[in-house]
């Protein structure tokens, strides 16, 4: 479980292809404090390291590596990463922690295309739009005002959200060190919506059977 606080961004090194699997190697300031088998979520997406790798010859820098399967891939932004990408990272939360964001699963939903961004002298806001039928929405995949959702990773506040699309405001910080500098129309981002939004929506399906 993360809370949509981004610890750091890590930067892609190297990408491999094994059948329907893609592995990601990476580095990261924290990378030399990970283990094998623990989790982080890159870009909102939960997954596990399963290769640490020292710099050779004392020479260049330490690596991991996590694995990503078919339903990642067809659900989130992994698929289109290139070496130099830059991914936002956060390790899970710490139960004994504060939830400075909100409760967010690492389980992406789908994917949204970012359609505008206005600099409005401070902060950015960017308006990402996403596919939406009646189905999805049964399932919880919508978005309410002043809700939370998470997008890449990072737990935002909505704003003016419509059937389909929804606003979202960066403040200079999250701007900087996070991969929000690098979004610009056409981008395409992993969200991640409300899981308390999921529940209500399945207990109303539920109800509306009964």
């Amino acid at each position: 479980m993360f809370s949509g606080i981004i610890e750091s961004m890590a930067r892609v090194v190297a990408i491999e292809h094994e059948q329907d699997n893609v592995h990601l190697t990476l580095t990261c300031p924290f990378v030399e404090e990970l283990s094998i088998d623990q989790s982080i979520a890159h870009n909102g997406v939960c997954l596990t390291v399963v290769r640490l790798s020292p710099p050779e010859g004392g020479r260049g820098v330490p690596t991991y590596t996590v694995t990503a399967m078919r339903e990642t891939l067809e659900r989130s932004n992994l698929g289109l990463l290139q070496v130099g990408d830059e991914v936002n990272v956060e390790r899970s939360m710490l139960m004994n922690g504060r939830l400075d964001g909100h409760i967010v699963q690492g389980h992406v939903d789908q994917t949204a295309t970012c359609i505008a961004v206005e600099d409005q002298q401070g902060s950015h806001q960017y308006t990402f739009q996403y596919e939406s039928t009646k189905e999805m929405v049964r399932h919880g995949y919508f978005t309410v005002d002043k809700g939370s959702v998470t997008v890449n990773g990072v737990s935002l506040t909505v704003c003016r959200p419509t059937s389909n699309t929804f606003q979202v405001c960066i403040i200079p910080y999250t701007f900087d060190n996070t991969n929000f500098h690098a979004i610009k129309p056409g981008s395409v981002v992993n969200i991640e919506f409300d899981i308390i939004g999921k529940y209500v929506a399945h207990l109303q399906t539920l109800t509306a059977k009964g």
